[in-house]
C-alpha cells in the first residue's frame, strides 16, 4: 500500500468508536522519521485494520493516538527508532499509559520478499509486538542519564574538532619560514599552540595568521572540553556516585555506562542482559559434536570499550586483577581470553551500582 502525504492528516470521521464494554485491543506500530511517522493498527488476532500518516508535532502525536483509540483499546506499540527519530512519540505514548516496545528493522530477506514501504514497514512493528519477537524496552531519556549523553557528544564532537585543528597546525607549521619553524619544531603539543596564539602577525604572511589562528581554536576548543568534562563529572557525582569509588572507573567510564543503561535500568532484567548489551557475554555457536563459545561482537561498543579501559587500568594496579591474571595464565588462557572473562567480571559488578535494586549478588572475581 502506498501512504499518500498528508501534512495535516484527519481523523476517519466516517468510523464511529465501539461502545467501551465493545471494545478490543489494538496493537500500533510506528515507522518513524523525521517529518513525519506512518502508523498502522492491527487486531490481536493479526489483521490490519488501517494505515495512516501523521506529521511530528505535538498536535500529529495527538491525532496519532486518538486515531489508533478509535479501533479499540491502544495498550501496547512497537516504535522504530526510539532513541532518535521516534524519541519524542515514545514519551508521549508513556504518557497517555501504552508500553512502548522498541523495533528493529525487518531483515532484509523479510524486506526482499515483502517489499519496502513505510506503510509495510510498521505493519511489521506492530506485528513483532502482536508475536513477542520484539521484547525490548526502549530508553526513557527523561533523567540526568540524558544529560550525561548530550554532554559527552558535545564533548567527542569538541575532541575531534580539536584534533583536527591541531593537524592542520603542523600541517601548516611545514610551509612557514624555516627561521620560524625551527623556533617551533621540537615544542610540545600545549607549549605550540601557547606560542602559536601568541604570534605578532604583522607583515608576516598569512601562513603566520592562519597557524594564531589556529592555535587559537585549540585553545577555545580545550576550554569546551574541560568544561563538559566537569560538567559531566558532577552529572555523574549526582546520579551514581558510588561508581566513582570502584577501582579503574573514572567519569568518563561511568558516563559511558550509564547511557548505554539508560536512564531506566531496570529495564534490564539482570545482570546477563546488561553483559549482553555490553558486548561481553558469550555467544552460543554449537554445532553436532562442536561445542564452543564465540565473543560478542553485538552490543553498545562505546560501553564495551570502558569495560576494556577499566579492566586494562585494573590489571595495572589492582591486586586481586593481577592474581586472577597470575592464575587464569597458568591454567592455560591466552591474556585475550583472561580479558574477555574480566570485562563480564566487571560488568556483573557495575550492574549492581547501576541497579541498586538488582538482587543478584553473586561475587565479582574481579
Amino acid at each position: 500500500m502506498t501512504v499518500t502525504s498528508m501534512p495535516q492528516p484527519t481523523l476517519p470521521a466516517q468510523r464511529v468508536p465501539a461502545p467501551a464494554e465493545e471494545a478490543e485491543d489494538v496493537i500500533l506500530g510506528v515507522d518513524t522519521h523525521k517529518d513525519v511517522h506512518v502508523a498502522a493498527v492491527i487486531t490481536p488476532l493479526g489483521a490490519s485494520l488501517a494505515q495512516q500518516e501523521f506529521p511530528t508535532t505535538a498536535i500529529g502525536y495527538r491525532q496519532l493516538i486518538t486515531w489508533a483509540n478509535s479501533f479499540g483499546f491502544l495498550r501496547r506499540a512497537g516504535v522504530e527508532c526510539t532513541g532518535s527519530f521516534g524519541a519524542a512519540l515514545t514519551r508521549v505514548l508513556r504518557r497517555e499509559g501504552i508500553d512502548v516496545i522498541e523495533i528493529n528493522q525487518p531483515d532484509r530477506a523479510t524486506r526482499r520478499k515483502r517489499g519496502k514501504t513505510d506503510a509495510i514497514d510498521a505493519d511489521a512493528a506492530a506485528r513483532a509486538v502482536l508475536s513477542g519477537r520484539a521484547t525490548t524496552v526502549p530508553k526513557s531519556a527523561d533523567g540526568p542519564v540524558e544529560d550525561m549523553r548530550v554532554l559527552r557528544l558535545a564533548k567527542e564532537s569538541a575532541v575531534k574538532a580539536r584534533t583536527q585543528a591541531l593537524n592542520q597546525l603542523k600541517a601548516v607549521l611545514m610551509s612557514i619560514d624555516p627561521d620560524l619553524r625551527e623556533l617551533l619544531t621540537g615544542l610540545s603539543n600545549p607549549a605550540l599552540v601557547a606560542t602559536c596564539a601568541d604570534l605578532d602577525v604583522d607583515d608576516r604572511g598569512e601562513a603566520v595568521f592562519t597557524m594564531r589562528l589556529l592555535a587559537r581554536r585549540v585553545q577555545h576548543l580545550s576550554d569546551e572540553v574541560k568544561e563538559l568534562t566537569r560538567r559531566t563529572t558532577r552529572a555523574v557525582r549526582v546520579c551514581r556516585p558510588q561508581m566513582l569509588d570502584l577501582v579503574g572507573v573514572g567519569p568518563d567510564s561511568a558516563a559511558v555506562l550509564l547511557i548505554a543503561a539508560g536512564d531506566n535500568p531496570d529495564r534490564l532484567v539482570d545482570e546477563a542482559s546488561f553483559a549482553a548489551l555490553c558486548g561481553v557475554s558469550p555467544v552460543e555457536q554449537s554445532s553436532g559434536k562442536t561445542q564452543r563459545r564465540r565473543l560478542n561482537r553485538g552490543g553498545h561498543r562505546q560501553a564495551n570499550a570502558a569495560l576494556y579501559r577499566i579492566v586494562q587500568t585494573r590489571i595495572r594496579w589492582d591486586e586481586r586483577t593481577q592474581e586472577y591474571l597470575r592464575r587464569r595464565t597458568a591454567e592455560g588462557m591466552s591474556k585475550h581470553e583472561i580479558i574477555r572473562c574480566l570485562k563480564r567480571y566487571v560488568a556483573r559488578e557495575l550492574y549492581r551500582h547501576i541497579q541498586p535494586r538488582a538482587t543478584n549478588r553473586v561475587p565479582s572475581a574481579a
